[in-house]
């Protein structure tokens, strides 16, 4: 019972520690900003919140632990053009409407994030991806290859 007790302290510290994430690498860490500063707009226009929401920060974690996954790494497409479905279904219908909401606003918010996306969404969907391709694949091979060399 009391190790049940410590994994929900040590998720919960999880989930609001954005530090303990996995970093993301190149364009998934811009991809990453973007979309929080997307939810942060959402989130403080909707929930009426100056820090993000609990149900905001879990979608938040979900997105950057998917975007940790996708299997093009940092070739990866918007999701909106993308074929692999990543997200599940609740998540991918809230995203819709996070993106829906705070699309329009980010020119005025963060203007520079928003150019870079609608210019993402012009770039043609990259070939298959290749295996290994994904951040969370980098990250292990560059941390091991990090204890090797120790």
């Amino acid at each position: 019972m009391v190790q049940k007790q410590r994994a929900h302290l040590l998720t919960d510290d999880i989930l609001t520690n954005e530090n303990t994430w996995p970093t993301l690498l190149g364009k998934l860490a811009v991809e990453y900003r973007t979309l929080k500063a997307m939810v942060t707009i959402y989130c403080q226009h909707h929930h009426h919140t100056q820090i993000l929401c609990d149900d905001c920060r879990h979608f938040l974690q979900y997105a950057h632990t998917r975007l940790d996954r996708c299997p093009y790494g940092e070739a990866k497409p918007t999701c909106k053009i993308c074929p692999i479905h990543c997200y599940k279904a609740d998540y991918k219908e809230k995203s819709r409407t996070i993106m829906r909401y705070a699309g329009p606003r980010m020119l005025v918010h963060h203007p520079i994030l928003a150019i870079r996306h609608l210019v993402a969404d012009r770039k043609p969907v990259p070939d298959k991806p290749a295996p290994g391709a994904s951040n969370r694949h980098q990250r292990k091979a560059a941390a091991s290859r990090n204890t090797s060399s120790q």
